[in-house]
């Protein structure tokens, strides 16, 4: 019998890999210490759902996916999300907990050739032992529309249960008769609390994490660590290893990682930065004040000195919202429909590739001509209402919905404009007390 393991063992001409158990105790020695040397991210991948991190809204309790493991009753998916997020943890876990024979293919360098070889031992396995074949199949989106389409077949008669994996909108990807008889699951970037759930997991495990080395991580170090990891727990826990084998111990057998060996770890500079601190709000300012200026070359350093330090980039494109309203508005009322299009983008496609379109919006907003009357009427009309909440609406703009709101002239004497010429149908709008009052005034 034959069970894969990525990256060990033998493998055919197409990538898929796999090794034989072990036949002695020289051969299980060595597996072993293969194992033990494997990087701390491979070595530390849970094995239950229990310990698998994030994506609960995939496999938390009560969830679709959930169930159908423990019912036993599995169907083809495909997993979308960047990478780091868990994808092929938990197609492994999927394999593990209901048994089934776990086969992972690289779209990369395999092909038909090696799915038919796939497929001839699923039916086999199948035959003989009645044993379930998983087929994982890693950046699947990169296999051309043939290969697709050489391997709907046995998804359909359930040869193999299919689990793909791919960081591209599967929409695009993949064709539509494999599309349709799979789930896609969306699975998240994970977020700090996540990675620290993950980090401090790996610091405290003696037998496969980092425990015997007793590592004490700097505060900075630990903040550097999870915001420079972008979301990716394998980017992450590779740094982590790294950075500690680095650095020194002290007499009591301790590691102490600061920042500067995390920084060269990640090969990424610290840059002063805190997004609680005083420094996000100096930096923020600077990047609007650019905007505001004029200065397309100031506000996209700021722009990226927010980026490159970790600020969330969501927050910069709602910044940039505001922006277009509060200081270019109507000069060019096109820049609102830009930031909003600059933040959506955002949403959809996440960081790294976003910072293209926060450039883009930022050297637009910078350039369009800059009109702030309607803010400024915003904040005298705001201040009145604070001083006026209780000025009576006129009697003439009120609707007059009852025989006794008539008795009591409630729309009398109103001029609907359409009816009127602009002279002829001028008439005062606001209370009593603010006859007169300018808010907006049209800027030169």
């Amino acid at each position: 019998m034959y069970f894969l393991i990525s990256g060990h063992g033998s493998s055919d001409p197409g990538g898929v890999q796999y090794l034989r158990m072990p036949k002695d105790l020289f051969d299980h020695k060595l597996e072993m210490d293969v194992a033990q040397h494997a990087p701390l991210a491979d070595r530390l991948r849970p094995s239950k759902l229990d310990d698998f991190v994030g994506q609960e809204e995939i496999v938390g309790e009560g969830k679709l996916l959930r169930k159908a493991i423990a019912n036993d009753e599995l169907f083809s998916m495909i997993f979308w999300g960047p990478p780091g997020s868990g994808k092929t943890t938990l197609a492994r876990i999927i394999a593990q907990l209901t048994k089934s024979y776990f086969v992972q293919m690289s779209a990369v360098t395999s092909g038909i050739a090696d799915l038919r070889k796939v497929v001839e031992y699923a039916k086999e396995r199948r035959k003989l032992h009645g044993t379930r074949t998983i087929l994982f199949v890693d950046e699947i989106h990169r296999w051309n529309k043939a290969q697709q389409d050489a391997f709907l077949p046995h998804v359909e008669d359930g040869t193999v249960v299919l689990i793909g994996a791919t960081t591209e909108n599967p929409s695009f990807e993949i064709i539509s008769p494999l599309l349709s008889r799979t789930r896609v699951f969306v699975m998240k970037r994970l977020g700090i609390p996540e990675l620290s759930k993950i980090v401090k997991r790996a610091l405290s495990d003696k037998d496969r994490g980092l425990g015997k080395h007793k590592v004490a991580i700097a505060a900075k170090a630990l903040d550097l660590l999870l915001s420079a990891g972008n979301g990716d727990a394998r980017t992450v826990l590779n740094a982590l290893e790294i950075a500690t084998k680095a650095a020194k111990a002290d007499s009591k057998g301790k590691k102490h990682v600061g920042l500067p060996d995390m920084e060269d770890a990640l090969q990424h500079k610290a840059l002063q930065y805190d997004k609680h601190g005083e420094e996000h709000y100096n930096v923020i300012s600077a990047f609007i004040k650019s905007m505001r200026g004029s200065d397309p070359d100031a506000a996209l350093y700021w722009l990226h000195r927010m980026v490159e330090a970790g600020e969330d980039p969501e927050f910069i494109a709602r910044r940039m919202v505001v922006f277009a309203s509060e200081d270019v508005g109507l000069a060019d009322p096109n820049a609102l429909t830009v930031a909003i299009n600059v933040m959506q983008a955002v949403k959809l496609i996440g960081y790294p590739e976003c910072q293209i379109n926060l450039s883009h919006g930022c050297v637009y907003l910078a350039n369009a001509p800059k009109d702030n009357s309607t803010y400024k009427g915003m904040l005298a009309a705001k201040q009145d209402v604070k001083e006026s909440m209780n000025e009576p609406v006129p009697l003439h703009l009120r609707n007059a919905v009852t025989d006794l709101m008539k008795d009591l002239d409630y729309g009398k004497d109103y001029k609907y404009s359409h009816d009127f010429a602009a002279e002829e149908g001028k008439q005062d709008y606001l209370p009593k007390k603010l006859k007169g009052k300018k808010y907006w005034e049209k800027k030169v």
